[in-house]
């Protein structure tokens, strides 16, 4: 094997296997020496297409910058052990059980709100419903709309910045609420901001746990990711106890104190797995070794790196993109309505606030049963296969249930049909959300999965910004029965319909590319 004094950072060209006579130069390059008998072998010059091709013969390289600093072997690196992976997984799940648990119980916050709309000199005094929602449905749009940029923070610096990040701004973003006096200024404290404290905490697990495990992929995200359920299902009965005991601003703060604890305790543990650490120091080190050409041929240093990754066109104009991409904004318009009025709705149906708030806890823990279930079964059955299961089955509920207990002139009958569609909706719809990021890594690769995570759950984004909101205009306020909400029904199944159709797009797509490649 030839030792090497030192690696080359960059060459003219290639040189041959012979010896080559150094350029008239005071200071060469270091010789590189093989013994005699030693089989041609090919160095890569990093920054170059050039090699450098040995044999038996000393070859010396021209005058130009070297690098002496060890080059990071990727395939050297350990596998990750169970233990570190049982870490992760715990630490991931808690800072989505904090982050998004609030989030899915953003709906009793809309029926406190709703109901103080109606009483005189308060924050939401004469607010429409589709007003308030607007809060909620900001939360969830900055979530996912930042992650191009979140995404990028925590490759720049590191995924434990990007947790603490979440917790300054998921404490700021409760004790600014909490003093709040008018619904824009809830829209932006509770909404933008706690929106992109979400994004932090969601995007960080989201982009970091996926490396960490193999065949078992869809199961440990399922298991990560049920949080968001968990967390439903304990903060919205905590929230309206916490409301009727200390009031709504107290409610805030107490619930921003627990949640910055929990992410800041959480952010200690979770970082990059071996494989992706290595391979971001190695991008780093070639970073600095451009850097310090730019700089010896005077020119600015750092403008050749791109802060955001993009998605390659090659992978843009793909089917399969296309598709993915249809399917989650459509997904996305329709996913966070029924979770945010499941309280209010439940009102129409004659329940109590509190009642409506266990409503919320229900569909919450159905929410983590169904993403570890369908986790598990898409290990075996294809994680595509799961995705479209979950979007199909949700569409139907939502046609075969949520709308006819709108319509039905009996309250048992409605209520009947309501229970089991919470039941139904929060185990199959929410599964979306934790085979998502595992589908990507299956249809694009693990080489493009950074970029195209980031903008799929930026256009995710976009689809909660639109869908929500329109969806609760379209709540009819004159009535106080449940066929109020019908045109709200009717929208959110048309949309998850036309997401299984486009997931339908998307197995078809893989059936003529089966391996996604260097997309």
């Amino acid at each position: 094997m030839a030792s090497v004094s030192a690696r080359p950072a960059r060459t003219a060209a290639t040189l041959s296997t012979t010896s080559i006579a150094s350029r008239a130069s005071a200071s060469a390059a270091p010789s590189v020496h093989t013994p005699p008998a030693a089989s041609t072998t090919s160095l890569p010059v990093p920054g170059s297409r050039a090699s450098v091709a040995t044999t038996g013969e000393d070859i010396e390289l021209s005058d130009l910058p070297t690098q002496t600093e060890p080059i990071v072997a990727i395939d050297d690196v350990q596998a990750p052990t169970r233990s570190r992976q049982l870490a992760i997984s715990i630490a991931s799940f808690f800072v989505i059980f904090t982050s998004c648990g609030m989030l899915f119980s953003f709906g009793v916050y809309q029926e406190i709100y709703q109901a103080m709309s109606l009483e005189p000199n308060t924050p939401f005094t004469g607010a429409s419903a589709a007003a308030i929602d607007i809060i909620g449905t900001l939360t969830a749009t900055f979530q996912t709309m930042g992650a191009p940029i979140t995404t990028a923070f925590i490759r720049r610096f590191s995924p434990r910045v990007a947790i603490f990040t979440s917790a300054v701004l998921f404490i700021a973003s409760s004790l600014l609420a909490s003093y709040s006096q008018h619904l824009w200024q809830f829209v932006l404290t509770q909404g933008v901001l706690m929106g992109l404290a979400t994004c932090f905490a969601y995007m960080t697990p989201c982009t970091v746990a996926p490396t960490w495990f193999g065949a078992r992929r869809g199961l440990a995200i399922g298991l990560i990711l049920s949080g968001t359920g968990i967390g439903g299902l304990v903060w919205a009965p905590a929230i309206q106890a916490l409301n009727a005991s200390l009031g709504f601003r107290n409610t805030l703060r107490v619930s921003g104190a627990i949640t910055t604890g929990l992410i800041v305790v959480s952010g200690f543990i979770i970082d990059w797995d071996p494989v992706s650490k290595a391979r971001h120091a190695a991008e780093r080190e070639r970073e600095r070794l451009m850097d310090a050409e730019r700089r010896a041929q005077g020119l600015p240093a750092k403008r050749h790196r791109r802060i955001v990754p993009l998605v390659s066109w090659r992978t843009a104009r793909s089917g399969r993109f296309c598709a993915q991409l249809l399917s989650a904004m459509l997904q996305a318009a329709a996913y966070y309505t029924p979770v945010f009025f499941f309280s209010a709705y439940a009102r129409t149906l004659g329940y109590s606030a509190r009642e409506g708030a266990n409503f919320i806890a229900v569909n919450n823990a159905c929410n983590a049963i169904g993403k570890i279930l369908l986790g598990l079964a898409a290990d075996r059955f294809g994680r595509i296969n799961m995705l479209l299961l979950s979007t199909a089955v949700s569409a139907v509920c939502s046609f075969a249930l949520w709308l006819p207990s709108t319509l039905t002139s009996s309250l048992h009958a409605g209520q009947g049909l309501f229970v089991t569609y919470a039941i139904l909706y929060g185990c199959f719809a929410s599964a979306y959300v934790s085979l998502f990021p595992t589908c990507l890594v299956e249809l694009f690769g693990p080489q493009n999965f950074a970029s195209v995570n980031g903008v799929l759950y930026a256009v995710r984004g976009i689809g909660s910004l639109f869908g929500t909101p329109s969806a609760g205009a379209l709540v009819d306020h004159t009535k106080t029965t449940p066929f109020g909400y019908h045109n709200m029904a009717i929208m959110v199944a048309a949309l998850l319909a036309a997401s299984s159709v486009s997931l339908v797009w998307v197995k078809i797509e893989c059936r003529k590319s089966p391996m996604p490649g260097p997309l």
